[in-house]
């Protein structure tokens, strides 16, 4: 189990980053990592970027493990606080008590849609997230907790690490997708191997284009194409997860997972 005062040091600014393509839904942040209260407010609708994999020595360590032994079997049923015993009042997930202002220990059994007000699927409303993100921030930075007790600067770092790794998660189709797979106890591995010969055949013809490209505006149309595939196959998952048909959805990830990664190739020469 960590210990709190390794969650609580003083915050560096890295809000300026765009967000990665999501590997694993499991990154978080070291005490360094996330960004000040500051970054957070004034930051555009960036997301941090790939600094979330240095939270851990190792990278797929999960959430559950990163929170404390009482967070992680917190019984979903308890609604009060730990501070003034004061019972949840509202919808709003209880993250934060409004009668003492005291951050409360994370609830696993709480989920990234649940933190952000939205309905449980894949097709929500993008645009909105950022000002629910900053609105958490506001109440959950360890910046804003650093003279109070140990245990409550432990709850911050937890909680506030939680709603970034939300933030990213649902920000993105592909992360989001693979996520929403999970909460119906279906795991995706992204790094399968590929064994559908159609998809072989054109994942081979997408590298020798981008290899044997001429020049930026040659790229720049093949980019297009990736954006289109990206989002045929997006409206592919639509259809097989509301149809509960999750073998379709799992392949239609995979098929994202390579179209995302070659448009990050893409870029990369551009």
């Amino acid at each position: 189990m960590y210990k709190t005062k390794k969650l609580c040091a003083p915050l560096s600014t890295i809000f300026g980053g765009v967000l990665p393509t999501t590997r694993r839904l499991s990154p978080y942040f070291s005490n360094s990592q996330i960004p000040s209260l500051s970054s957070h407010l004034q930051s555009s609708s960036r997301v941090p970027p790939r600094y979330a994999l240095h939270f851990l020595p190792n990278s797929n360590f999960s959430f559950q493990n990163l929170c404390s032994q009482s967070a992680a079997k917190l019984d979903s049923s308890t609604k009060r606080c730990w501070n003034c015993v004061a019972d949840k009042t509202g919808t709003t997930p209880f993250l934060y008590c409004d009668s003492c202002r005291s951050i409360q220990p994370v609830d696993l059994s709480i989920d990234y849609f649940q933190i952000f007000g939205l309905e449980k699927k894949y097709e929500i409303e993008v645009d909105g997230l950022e000002g629910k993100y900053k609105d958490w921030q506001k109440k959950l930075h360890p910046d804003l907790v650093h003279s109070k007790s140990e245990k409550e600067r432990g709850y911050a770092a937890e909680q506030s690490a939680r709603v970034i790794d939300a933030y990213r998660t649902l920000s993105k189709p592909l992360s989001r997708a693979i996520y929403i797979l999970r909460l119906e106890g279906v795991d995706v591995d992204e790094e399968q191997t590929v064994s559908d010969p159609k998809l072989l055949t054109e994942i081979m013809e997408i590298r020798e284009a981008v290899e044997e490209a001429p020049d930026s505006q040659a790229l720049n149309q093949i980019q297009s194409k990736m954006e289109e595939k990206l989002e045929e196959s997006s409206n592919s998952f639509v259809n097989a997860y509301q149809s509960r048909n999750f073998d379709e959805a799992v392949a239609c990830i995979q098929r994202m997972t390579y179209y995302q990664r070659a448009s990050e190739e893409i870029l990369k020469k551009l």
